[in-house]
């Protein structure tokens, strides 16, 4: 798709909203040409031979029934919305959502069949208030978001987003999800970051510092409570600790993944430097663990800018076994062989 807009507009289409059960308007069964009413039932596989929207006739000729109203209001040979709601929640409906399917796309299906009206042109996006596109190969944050005025989330995971434009983000967000894309700069971001933002997650991106932690100070985020910079290339632990100690709200931080991490004393500097911290790398900080590292943060002199890995090798296959060769006695009239191998270690 492209962009964000795309996208949505795309998966609108993959819901389906003006088809059976869904749809503005009543919806009434035929069957072989004559109105069946709600005391005739059918096998459900036998329910799609022919299937028409009455809304497209009279639409705005009658107002929407009340709950209470439905039983006299409906004329015979319609379904009310509580039938078309069983259509849609029984699992062994053929119009029933898959089991994984997320809450927005159970709510869209649900509002087509109760409100249908709210959903019609660009009302739409005054109904979302989460919005989930995950790896639909989106590229670009576009301006077209600010059309949904109600979105508190927005989770944009496993695409290719490599810049965030912040005068495209709705002011009511929330939580921002980019995990797994190509963000590298968070200065656009920056510049107009929604005010309420709690979340914000950036892990499995391409951040760098130490450009980037004077990003990440109550300036921009002042209700941040989470989070997430886990598998970036953040090297600068003091810097980058300065800054988020002006994250008053901050309780939920994922660090790890990020060379820092691998600083000895790292874990327990930042428990120790951020007093009001209640969970570190998905890891909740225990109160005796507060107490052990208490004083730490007056001692960045033991942040080395150095670690130690070990690095074991357990089984490896398709190579000669060395022990084969120390059978060999002293002497022997068989031709002797060596054999040297190297590993060659990425960091």
């Amino acid at each position: 798709p492209g962009s964000v807009s795309a996208a949505f507009q795309e998966y609108l289409q993959h819901l389906r909203l003006q088809d059976f059960p869904c749809g503005l308007g009543s919806w009434v069964r035929l069957w072989g040409g004559t109105a069946m009413g709600h005391g005739t039932r059918l096998p459900l596989p036998l329910l799609s031979p022919c299937l028409q929207n009455k809304s497209s006739l009279n639409a705005g000729r009658r107002p929407r029934a009340e709950p209470a109203e439905l039983e006299e209001a409906v004329p015979l040979g319609e379904e009310t919305p509580e039938a078309l709601l069983e259509l849609l929640r029984d699992q062994h409906s053929p119009w029933a959502l898959p089991p994984d399917c997320s809450p927005q796309d159970q709510l869209l299906r649900e509002v087509a069949v109760l409100a249908p009206e709210l959903l019609c042109g660009s009302r739409v996006f005054q109904v979302v208030k989460s919005l989930r596109i995950l790896d639909k190969g989106v590229e670009e944050v576009d301006e077209g978001l600010l059309r949904f005025q109600q979105l508190e989330e927005l989770i944009l995971s496993a695409n290719h987003i490599s810049r965030v434009i912040s005068a495209h983000l709705p002011r009511t967000l929330k939580v921002l999800e980019l995990c797994y894309n190509t963000v590298g700069d968070l200065q656009d971001l920056c510049a107009q970051p929604p005010p309420e933002l709690q979340h914000l997650g950036l892990g499995h991106n391409l951040l760098c510092g130490p450009s980037q932690e004077k990003h990440l100070t109550v300036d921009f985020w002042p209700n941040l409570v989470s989070l997430d910079l886990s598998f970036n290339s953040l090297t600068d632990l003091l810097g980058l600790v300065s800054q988020l100690s002006t994250l008053q709200n901050l309780r939920i931080l994922v660090l790890q993944g990020n060379p820092l991490a691998l600083i000895p004393t790292y874990r327990g500097f930042l428990v120790d430097s951020l007093p009001k911290l209640s969970i570190l790398d998905d890891i909740h900080i225990r109160p005796e663990e507060r107490q052990q590292f208490h004083g730490l943060a007056r001692q960045p002199e033991l942040i080395r800018s150095e670690a130690r890995v070990v690095v074991s090798i357990g089984e490896m296959k398709g190579l000669p076994d060395p022990k084969d060769f120390q059978q060999l006695n002293v002497g022997s009239e068989g031709p002797v062989i060596t054999c040297s191998y190297y590993v060659t270690y990425e960091f």
